[in-house]
């Protein structure tokens, strides 16, 4: 495989680990010398030059270097939140549903999810697909990242401040305006708005992400047993994607943010409770692996697949 793949924004925190991800693999990398990363020529030059490019970058940069390419036949995956519900791009959440692959191989134009995302569309999607959850169901949706989650300004600030105190949980996005709600409400299948209340921890990386549910509220018929039969049949055969078991004899009573680190997997856990009539949904993930990097190396290689 001899294609051009340009990283644009390699020195952010998805740029370097998508670098370490790829390092020894199938494709030539190119990345900008630092004394011309920023010069507008150069970038526009490498990304005309690229078969694919990657674009690792804050969200209006990343536009600015879509503006850039003049070359039909570069075809880009955008790692930021500025595509993710534009008409055109693709979103790259290959389970989405079981032509999202294919779509994705064949698109010029891939958004990759947010992080937060992944995990609250893998858990809803099925169910609202299933016509097991209601599509105006009113979720409340709580996630804690890790604090590289900030990006590498934020990262570095944490470690930085660690001797000083720095945080062990800070709860932010309590203006109910996060970007990744219209994601979120888009490809989850939702007709309402959800309640997302995200959250860092004091750990570098990992997500859980919980949802909790009312059984009163659901389908007569829909029990924690049958949401697990629907997460266990749509994600079969999904590489990435594993089912916790659900049993009662050992029932799941917590969960560890950082089991999947350095991985592009993911687990999905139900969490049900007769008595109560309560269900709680789960996902963990690492927001660099699957939330990221991770993700922009599933797609780049189901994109190139044939090539």
């Amino acid at each position: 495989m001899d294609l051009n793949i340009y990283i644009d924004g390699d020195q952010g925190t998805t740029g370097l680990d998508l670098q370490n991800r790829l390092r020894g693999g199938e494709f030539r990398i190119r990345t900008l010398p630092a004394d011309v990363r920023k010069d507008a020529a150069a970038r526009r030059a490498a990304l005309n030059e690229c078969d694919i490019a990657i674009l690792c970058l804050p969200d209006a940069a990343a536009r600015d270097a879509v503006a850039m390419i003049e070359n039909p036949s570069v075809r880009v995956i955008d790692a930021s939140s500025a595509h993710r519900t534009s008409p055109g791009w693709v979103y790259g959440l290959p389970e989405l549903d079981a032509g999202q692959g294919e779509r994705i191989a064949s698109a010029s134009r891939v958004t990759n999810p947010g992080c937060y995302p992944t995990a609250a569309v893998a858990l809803l999607r099925p169910l609202t697909d299933a016509g097991l959850l209601p599509a105006d169901y009113p979720l409340v949706i709580h996630a804690v990242s890790g604090y590289s989650g900030q990006g590498r300004a934020g990262a570095e600030a944490h470690e930085a401040g660690a001797r000083a105190g720095a945080h062990s949980l800070k709860v932010y996005g309590l203006a109910l305006e996060h970007k990744h709600v219209p994601e979120i409400e888009a490809y989850a299948g939702l007709a309402a708005r959800p309640i997302f209340v995200p959250a860092y921890g004091s750990y570098r990386q990992g997500i859980v992400l919980t949802i909790g549910l009312h059984t009163r509220m659901l389908p007569s018929d829909v029990s924690g047993t049958r949401i697990h039969e629907c997460f266990s049949e749509r994600y079969r055969d999904a590489a990435h994607v594993r089912v916790m078991p659900m049993s009662s004899a050992a029932p799941m009573t917590e969960l560890d943010p950082q089991v999947h680190n350095g991985s592009n997997d993911m687990s999905l856990a139900v969490a049900s409770n007769e008595r109560t009539g309560q269900i709680v949904l789960s996902a963990v993930l690492d927001n660099l692996g699957k939330g990221a990097a991770g993700a922009a190396v599933q797609n780049l290689r189901l994109m190139t697949r044939d090539s």
